[in-house]
């Protein structure tokens, strides 16, 4: 009998979905998996760049303790050495002072509102974890929700800062979903006592994306990076994929990375209307400043910082969750949530870090430049998609409408917010459809 040929399937993006899914796929002795990648690096927004003797996370990242598809994935691959579990340590920067925030005990004292309206809103974080029909919050802004199951005074003070500094001008278009989910899971991650407990992973996230690749290889599948995909062609029932200067036929295409890159490289066959289609999801940028740091900031991990006239959403000092011997310094981030057409986005690492300087300040007044050992600014101009109301209704279709062309991205992960521990869900979401389709 003739030996069936094996399938060939692309897969653009060498992110954690995108290695995910080769990961599964190259398992299938009828496929040939080729990942390629436009960056010089693995891992998308959980890449790293070497301080220290270590990696460290470009962008601050760690899992919750009901990030299962990430724990069992670590386990899977054997990382488990190099997961690192520990209390969370969080606070929050409001009216010119810090308050700790890490227990209920903590929100009992937490003068910033009134001892009524920390009641309700210890209320309102327990009555979020048992609302499962989500579906309901569809039709609400966060705002309007907020509004009315906490009231005016700890929208004002606790959540209406947070949404702004996330989201700017879309702010007030966020669904009330994106916020249930992200407080449902906070809450469900909780021991009895009310500890949060988190997991990092030792030498950075870009670990588990380096695991994958060397499992892919494995699997007789490829990994290439710097390899830019320009466009793809419809060719007799395959794909054709132009990657750089050269051109390969494939069976099935699997697009992983963002919607706006997704639609040039379709555009010169897709219709208008699958085209408006994907343009109605919008996205939000993101700067993220690291600094290597004589001199520890604070003891608090994950400060939020609840001023309207602060540019930062957060700041998290990522050594007091992980060990600074790993990297010979104390490591902070800043994260600043921007459009992209923003004259700050635009900025030079020089600038920026000037202009970052009197903020710092302000939350740490005895902060001084000549703590600085080093610093680094990264730069992602799809770092979160805008849930709007009903985005339900928005989210493209896994399967496109062009037989064998696939899409798995960021902006399709929904009730649940864009991470790590979805991105690994839905490439096993993806590779089982793939498979599915072959059935």
């Amino acid at each position: 009998m003739k030996k069936r040929e094996k399938q060939k399937i692309c897969i653009i993006g060498a992110g954690i979905t995108g290695l995910t899914a080769a990961y599964h796929l190259s398992k299938n002795q009828d496929y040939h998996v080729h990942v390629y990648e436009k960056d010089e690096y693995l891992g998308g927004l959980a890449s790293s760049y070497k301080v220290g003797n270590t990696q460290l996370d470009k962008f601050y990242h760690h899992w919750f303790s009901n990030d299962q598809f990430a724990l069992d994935l670590v386990q899977e691959l054997k990382l488990s050495n190099y997961l690192v579990k520990k209390n969370s340590n969080t606070g929050m920067y409001y009216a010119n002072n810090h308050y700790r925030l890490s227990t209920p005990l903590d929100l009992l004292k937490f003068k910033a509102i009134s001892f009524f309206d920390r009641i309700r809103l210890g209320l309102f974080t327990l009555y979020v974890r048992r609302i499962n029909n989500w579906m309901k919050l569809e039709d609400h802004t966060s705002y309007e929700w907020l509004k009315r199951m906490c009231g005016k005074k700890i929208f004002q003070t606790v959540w209406k800062p947070l949404l702004d500094g996330k989201f700017g001008s879309f702010a007030d278009k966020v669904s009330a979903v994106w916020m249930w989910n992200k407080l449902k899971l906070r809450g469900s991650s909780r021991d009895k006592t009310g500890s949060e407990h988190l997991y990092y992973l030792k030498g950075g996230f870009q670990r588990i994306a380096h695991a994958l690749a060397q499992k892919i290889k494995d699997q007789n599948g490829t990994v290439t990076l710097n390899s830019h995909v320009s466009k793809i062609i419809p060719h007799e029932e395959k794909w054709c994929v132009c990657i750089d200067q050269k051109k390969i036929i494939v069976d099935k295409v699997l697009f992983t990375g963002h919607l706006p890159q997704y639609k040039n490289i379709i555009s010169n066959f897709s219709s208008n209307s699958y085209i408006e289609e994907l343009s109605k999801i919008d996205y939000i940028g993101n700067i993220c400043l690291v600094l290597q740091l004589k001199k520890s900031l604070s003891s608090t991990y994950w400060l939020n910082v609840n001023d309207a006239s602060f540019p930062f959403v957060g700041i998290i000092e990522h050594t007091n969750f992980e060990d600074k011997d790993e990297y010979g310094s104390h490591i902070v981030y800043l994260s600043k949530y921007i459009e992209t057409s923003d004259q700050l986005f635009k900025m030079n690492k020089v600038d920026f870090l000037k202009f970052s300087m009197k903020f710092i300040k302000k939350v740490f007044p005895e902060f001084s430049s000549e703590w600085i050992v080093k610093y680094d600014i990264w730069k992602s101009k799809y770092s979160q998609p805008i849930v709007v109301k009903n985005y339900s209704k928005l989210i493209p279709s896994m399967n496109t409408p062009y037989k064998n062309l696939f899409l798995s991205t960021m902006a399709q992960i929904y009730p649940e917010d864009r991470g790590t521990n979805y991105a690994i869900r839905e490439g096993v979401k993806i590779a089982n459809l793939i498979k599915e389709n072959d059935s």
